[in-house]
């Protein structure tokens, strides 16, 4: 699977973007999506991610209370409505597809994710 990330850019403190993942290239519905980013100078740290039918949701500590991660299977897309930005959370954000029979406590885990897309830059100004 092919993944495009978009949507990033920069915002102001308090304010807030909508990234967007698109998938192509096999069935949206076989995977878990997930988002993950990356601070300058910092590892990759897992921000959310959404199993295949959606009903499923988990959030990293760092964002958990401004966040939602969102799929359209229409649209074949993964979404991250983010809310109240703060300057820590400036990085490039990336999205990530894995098999859908990854288990739930594995979600925040790089490793079990096959598919990557290329990262969309979000910078919040204080």
């Amino acid at each position: 699977v092919q993944l495009q990330a978009s949507g990033g850019g920069l915002v102001q403190a308090g304010g807030s973007l909508r990234l967007s993942c698109a998938a192509s290239g096999r069935p949206f519905s076989r995977y878990v999506m997930d988002w993950f980013r990356q601070a300058p100078g910092k590892k990759r740290e897992f921000v959310s991610a959404i199993n295949w039918s959606g009903r499923y949701t988990v959030y990293g500590e760092p964002m958990k209370a401004r966040i939602a991660i969102s799929r359209d299977y229409a649209e074949s897309t993964v979404d991250l409505q983010m809310n109240s930005l703060k300057p820590d959370d400036t990085a490039v954000y990336y999205c990530a597809a894995a098999e859908s029979d990854v288990p739930y406590s594995d979600y925040d885990k790089q490793l079990r994710y096959d598919y990557w897309g290329q990262g969309t830059q979000v910078t919040v100004s204080s």
